[in-house]
């Protein structure tokens, strides 16, 4: 009976208890060894995953902060504190964090951009662009169906009068909504920067005045008068150059359809 079955048994557990042994010996001859800094740094990282920093996940950004000596200051999400701790943790000094906000370069609300009809389709903006590109009589604006409301983290988003809007406290500029956004209208940009153009249209200054009473005609009484040279005229509307801006107002205030606005005071 031990010929038939016993030797067999003990056999395949000396040969089990012989590969478990190998594998710990080649696991310790062959380890690679992790610095202790990547664990440190993707501790502190909010672990949203979201791709703002440039590196697809917290841990390839950690690892590029310790072995390519990548900036401190680039998790969106977390904050100066999480850049403060990073470079504590690296013995560097802490580097300038920049807080940004995302913005809907759109104001067409449904009191002023004309509907053509009411899509009855799978109710997401990334259906109805696919269909006639939405509702609106303007293609380039908000559909208003809340992809990108659906993919925040921090229900910073909300779909009011026809169109996305940000919530200033709660937005952590991770991107996300504008990775979804279908017509691309939603970017990031300073918070130290209180003016946007909450216009996308490319369309003609006729074709833009027949479909939205808010939206930009490209006259370029903004650039003309800006004596920064922080706003152009490009593809028939406005676009701000948020590193020369010094927030003067002036294109805000020339605007003939409001499409300028101040972001602190958007009534």
């Amino acid at each position: 009976m031990f010929d038939t079955y016993g030797f067999p048994i003990l056999l395949f557990a000396g040969l089990g208890l012989l590969a478990a042994i190998l594998l710990t010996l080649f696991s310790k001859l062959f380890a690679v060894k992790t610095d202790d800094r990547i664990t440190a740094i993707d501790d502190v990282l909010p672990h949203a995953n979201c791709g703002a920093c440039g590196y697809a996940g917290c841990i390839d950004y950690a690892e590029a902060v310790v072995n390519h000596d990548t900036a401190t200051n680039l998790c969106k999400v977390g904050g100066p504190e999480t850049s403060e701790k990073i470079a504590e943790i690296l013995g560097k000094p802490a580097m300038e964090f920049k807080p940004e906000i995302a913005v809907v370069h759109c104001r067409g609300t449904c009191d002023k951009v004309n509907r053509l009809f009411q899509f009855d389709g799978i109710q997401t903006c990334e259906s109805a662009k696919h269909y006639f590109s939405g509702s609106n009589a303007c293609v380039y604006g908000c559909i208003g169906l809340g992809d990108c409301m659906n993919v925040c983290d921090y229900d910073a988003i909300r779909i009011i009068d026809g169109i996305a809007n940000i919530q200033p406290g709660l937005c952590r500029a991770c991107g996300s909504c504008a990775k979804v956004c279908p017509n691309g209208l939603i970017s990031l940009r300073p918070t130290t920067k209180h003016f946007d153009v909450r216009c996308s249209s490319k369309a003609s200054a006729k074709a833009t005045k027949l479909v939205c009473e808010s939206g930009c005609i490209g006259c370029r009484l903004c650039e003309k008068k800006c004596e920064f040279d922080a706003i152009r005229v490009i593809e028939q509307h406005a676009v701000i150059d948020y590193e020369k801006c010094q927030g003067c107002g002036v294109c805000c205030d020339v605007c003939p359809t409001h499409a300028i606005c101040n972001c602190e005071n958007t009534d």
